[in-house]
């Protein structure tokens, strides 16, 4: 049953920073920009000053996830033997023992470039994805939110929050299928040599179809996770303006 759950805590451990970094971006960024469009940080913004936010939140959140992801993909598809399985030979050693031990290996087999393998598909698909993301919801809760009413409701946050996360994904899927590709590609393999290189290759040995392996499940899996993240991103503004303003 732990198999189920290799890497958990390389996501685990940055989940945290990184929503609030993405999110604290996405909504500093677009702040900036409706002040200098609008003169205003209240103004609402166009579709265009959302997807440039969300692209912007996507950039930062890249430069810190990517060792953490590096250390999942890589603990995920590890095969380690199990002890029911009878040979003879006694169980080797894995390789990582944990996420943090998987992250010091892969620094000192692959040097400090090696935590960053797939940050170009990484941060191709954390621009695009990151600005549909915002804009859906933005968008979403904009047209299901009656007029006269300045804020979206809880059901109406649930249903953006999870459309914008399904919608996302789907973009995000053929270059997520890559990002793990070049990632699980270990020292002394160099299998793939670049982004480009990578998607030739697989589409060249599997077809267009390798490209939306896991499309399904990240769908299945987009919806209930980004009702709850919407929902609890409006609760804390909600929240903090409350209490600003009370102050």
């Amino acid at each position: 049953v732990l198999g189920f759950y290799k890497g958990v805590s390389a996501s685990v451990f940055t989940v945290s920073l990184i929503s609030s970094v993405s999110f604290g971006t996405y909504r500093n960024f677009l702040c900036n920009i409706c002040k200098l469009r609008y003169g205003t940080a209240d103004a609402k913004p166009s579709g265009l000053d959302v997807s440039m936010a969300g692209g912007a939140a996507g950039a930062v959140r890249v430069v810190l996830m990517t060792p953490s992801e590096v250390a999942k993909v890589r603990m995920q598809t590890q095969r380690n033997p199990h002890p029911s399985v009878t040979s003879s030979q006694p169980l080797s050693k894995p390789k990582y023992r944990g996420s943090l031990h998987c992250l010091k290996v892969i620094a000192k087999e692959e040097g400090f470039g090696g935590l960053y393998k797939g940050c170009s598909a990484l941060l191709c698909r954390d621009c695009s994805s990151s600005a549909i993301y915002f804009l859906t919801y933005s968008s979403l809760c904009d047209w299901l939110t009656p007029a006269g009413k300045n804020k979206p409701g809880f059901l109406v946050v649930l249903l953006s929050g999870g459309s914008a996360g399904v919608l996302a994904w789907g973009l995000a899927t053929p270059l997520d299928v890559l990002k793990s590709r070049m990632q699980v590609d270990e020292s002394g393999q160099h299998k793939y040599k670049g982004l480009i290189h990578c998607a030739r290759e697989s589409v060249r040995q599997e077809g267009l179809k390798v490209l939306f392996k896991g499309l399904g499940l990240n769908c299945i899996r987009a919806f209930p996770v980004n009702m709850v993240v919407f929902v609890t991103y409006e609760a804390v503004l909600r929240f903090t303006d409350h209490f600003t303003n009370k102050k």
